[in-house]
């Protein structure tokens, strides 16, 4: 369907529907490309699933994300909405690794040699391997760095047969693989896609010395990715409607896509009709709203399935740890992470603090998502008081539980195959979200791909292609 007129003199209209890092990351795209877009956002703010809220004085985020100085896409994401000194990175990659049956602590670090020498002097030293397990993760690694993460026999296998076969013990799953596995996939070992885990663990530990620094927002998630995200698509000229919720697209006799949304105080319920439309919703909401034909088997996205994240969040009457973040081997915590300042919980006088707010954040978490928080409480706040001597004679102020029941798609062995890319069948209209094939799991990162893949194959059909805005990731 089309107008006639040759595809670089239509009208630059679109519209991207959903406001998580995927549609705000299009829209930015679309609009530095010349176009003139709209962004559509059910909720009342922006940021998706990385977000933060108000439980009286604290700023909450909704759970903890970090990002690796591999995700050269959101790095351009922070970049852009000016974000980036807020979200600074490690110098060096040092991860505290805290036994909770020994409470020895080994640290994961790398120095600034090459690959894979970078890690070795670390690995050399990890208590919490045996020697023999320690050589044998270094064969493993090296053997994990020639795969192809693309090639999509490894889709088909899992990771936790790959390591056995390549002599992992039980133990070394728990104390490396699934240590830094479950916290970027957000599954163990042995629910994971080989294929994914292949791209993980070659990216972030065997590309290049510094690829798994690691970042975080020492602010709280809303100022970033609403806050300053909303300045920057105002900057571009965007126009964005909240509390906003598309009911139907449809294609026009013109080539042009008619966007229904109820009538709100930021619409009237008119959307204008666009040469462009960008999907960046939930995989079951795109389902829901695409048309007939638009995708081949388009019900395979329902075969995409979802996978939990639990965060826990403990509010103490002082100071418990002094490191800003650690993880836990032999217990059922996995990665603690100090977010007193970004909380914006009150301090003392001189800059004394006077108490600590900590979150927990546990991946995989299918099992207790549901469990009641009186539950959770009694099961971890003893963990805590375990590994940390100081907890115990502290008083706990608050203890709250924030759940993401579909925080990220389940990155089992086939989901390769399921995952759509960009395009679509019908002219104009895209896809993106972290669950498209961006060829990394379900990130920041792999959200901020789908992102600018969308609005590339968008300007590319309409006659202006871009330069790529990062550097590949390996």
């Amino acid at each position: 369907m089309s107008d006639g007129a040759p595809a670089a003199d239509r009208a630059r209209t679109a519209v991207v529907i959903g406001g998580g890092l995927a549609g705000i990351t299009a829209a930015l795209a679309l609009a530095d490309g010349g176009m003139d877009v709209t962004l559509l956002e059910g909720r009342p703010r922006l940021g998706g699933l990385a977000f933060s809220f108000q439980r009286g004085d604290l700023t909450v985020d909704n759970g903890q994300h970090v990002y690796l100085r591999c995700c050269t896409a959101y790095r351009w994401f922070l970049d852009r909405i000016g974000a980036t000194h807020l979200a600074p990175l490690q110098d060096r990659l040092d991860v505290p690794v805290l036994d909770a049956a020994t409470n020895r602590l080994g640290r994961l670090r790398r120095s600034a040699l090459p690959v894979p020498l970078h890690l070795a002097k670390s690995l050399a030293a990890y208590p919490h391997l045996s020697l023999a397990e320690r050589a044998k993760v270094g064969r493993a690694a090296l053997a994990l760095k020639s795969l192809d993460p693309a090639d999509p026999a490894l889709d088909k296998r899992d990771f936790g047969s790959w390591l056995a076969e390549h002599g992992q013990s039980k133990r070394a799953v728990e104390a490396l693989w699934d240590l830094v596995g479950v916290a970027t996939l957000n599954a163990v070992a042995g629910e994971v896609s080989l294929g994914l885990a292949a791209k993980v663990f070659r990216t972030g530990l065997l590309s290049d010395p510094g690829a798994a620094d690691i970042g975080w927002a020492r602010v709280p998630l809303g100022e970033l990715h609403d806050t300053l995200a909303r300045k920057a698509l105002d900057s571009a000229g965007v126009r964005m409607a909240l509390r906003t919720r598309v009911t139907s697209i449809s294609c026009l006799e013109n080539g042009k896509w008619r966007v229904e949304v109820p009538e709100t105080p930021d619409t009237s319920g008119q959307i204008p009709d666009a040469d462009t439309v960008v999907l960046a919703v939930p995989q079951r909401e795109a389902h829901g709203l695409l048309p007939d034909g638009a995708l081949d088997e388009a019900d395979r996205l329902l075969d995409i399935d979802t996978a939990p994240i639990l965060n826990l969040h403990v509010v103490y009457d002082r100071q418990v740890v002094r490191r800003p973040f650690f993880t836990a081997l032999g217990s059922p915590l996995q990665w603690v992470f100090d977010r007193t300042d970004a909380s914006g919980l009150s301090q003392g006088g001189g800059g004394r603090r006077t108490g600590q707010y900590l979150a927990v954040s546990q991946s995989a978490a299918r099992d207790e998502i549901d469990e009641p928080v009186a539950v959770l409480r009694k099961r971890y706040l003893p963990e805590l008081e375990r590994l940390l001597p100081a907890a115990r004679d502290a008083k706990v102020r608050d203890f709250f539980v924030t759940r993401e029941r579909t925080a990220t798609f389940a990155p089992t062995p086939g989901v390769g195959a399921l995952r759509p890319g960009a395009r679509t069948r019908a002219q104009g209209l895209y896809l993106a979200g972290s669950w498209t094939a961006t060829g990394w799991p379900a990130t920041m990162e792999s959200a901020v791909r789908s992102g600018t893949s969308a609005a590339d194959a968008a300007l590319a059909a309409l006659g202006r292609p871009r330069g790529h805005l990062y550097r590949e990731a390996a």
